[in-house]
């Protein structure tokens, strides 16, 4: 049943497919370009039909989670060699999987149209970079292009810890591990504690979930150590301020002021549509840490950043707005999609009005 399953993706990779959805009575769904379209000439799956892919893809040890949990991530790698992160989950009591391309041949920062900065931010020696976005902003994908350009550049030592882990590394110029919740450790807790007597110079946490991780996040920051980790927020302010709220409010100033010392930047990203219309190209805010920056974050004035971020343009920093108006100018995105997407249509209306 796998290879039925890898030839579907193959004709959904076909179509420049970013995520594939099999469900009970539909035909495979796509999402291209951010939208979900049906390919209709193929036929509607049955329960059997699912459950047979999730079955022949899943791990034989974390099926048994699936059985008892109803959900499970996992990654897979097709015959001819295509990775996938897979979601399977039970809904209405029939089986439901959704699947991610992961696409690692283009996995860097010049083929992304990433940032340049993003190569200062690979080379710093320590402090805590996050990258930011909604579900499927291609998050992971700019981590993956991020430890690539290390790996190629840096002799360090990177350790992943990641849920399934996703792209897949082999050591180049760096020495590589990369440890998976619930295979190479029981929990990102327990992976991270364990992390900090592994000699890393570079740490990659997958998702940065709970209290303890942030905790342990930030003190390897501080250590000595540069950490990179994820979280579902949009903007540098609005991820700060995340942080901060996890922790009792008798914390909240101290890990502002241990914030403030040890984080290095926040990246935060959009995916949005070209004006060919033949992708999606990502569109990022680039925080850094400035002494303005760190001010604010210690002084509880997080709404003070996004102007710090605008007024920053020398020190490498770039606000969402003006990341859009540049990709307008090169013709890279139309006028009308930026006005879609951006955060501040004020903002963004005065730029073009310059």
């Amino acid at each position: 049943m796998s290879n039925t399953f890898d030839r579907l993706i193959s004709v959904c990779q076909g179509q420049k497919a970013s995520d594939v959805h099999f469900a009970v009575g539909q035909k495979p769904i796509c999402r291209i370009n951010g939208d979900l379209v049906r390919l209709e000439r193929l036929g509607c799956f049955r329960n059997d039909d699912v459950y047979d892919f999730i079955r022949s893809t899943a791990p034989s040890d974390k099926y048994k989670e699936f059985e008892t949990k109803k959900q499970l991530d996992y990654a897979y790698q097709t015959a001819d060699g295509l990775r996938l992160r897979c979601n399977a989950f039970m809904q209405q009591g029939f089986y439901s999987l959704a699947v991610r391309i992961l696409n690692d041949k283009e996995c860097t920062i010049e083929a992304l149209g990433l940032p340049d900065i993003l190569k200062s931010i690979c080379n710093a020696p320590s402090g805590l970079v996050l990258v930011t976005g909604p579900t499927g902003s291609g998050k992971s994908t700019t981590l993956a292009a991020m430890m690539r350009y290390i790996n190629e550049n840096r002799a360090c030592h990177i350790l992943t810890i990641e849920d399934p882990i996703e792209y897949k590394h082999s050591s180049i110029k760096a020495l590589v591990n990369q440890r998976e919740v619930g295979t190479d450790a029981p929990n990102f807790g327990e992976a991270l504690k364990g992390a900090l007597r592994q000699d890393p110079d570079v740490i990659l946490i997958g998702e940065m979930r709970d209290l303890e991780s942030i905790a342990i996040a930030v003190t390897a920051a501080e250590t000595g150590h540069l950490v990179f980790g994820t979280l579902h927020t949009l903007g540098a302010a609005q991820t700060i301020d995340r942080l901060i709220d996890v922790f009792p409010p008798d914390q909240q100033q101290q890990i502002r002021v241990q914030l403030s010392g040890a984080l290095k930047a926040v990246i935060s990203q959009k995916l949005v549509q070209s004006s060919d219309r033949a992708g999606r190209v990502p569109v990022n805010e680039i925080m850094l840490i400035t002494d303005a920056v760190a001010n604010n974050i210690r002084e509880g004035k997080t709404s003070a950043i996004n102007n710090a971020i605008a007024t920053g343009a020398k020190t490498g920093m770039v606000s969402f707005e003006l990341s859009l108006f540049n990709l307008v100018k090169q013709g890279v995105i139309s006028k009308e999609k930026a006005f879609e997407v951006a955060n501040d249509r004020g903002t963004l209306e005065s730029l073009f009005e310059k």
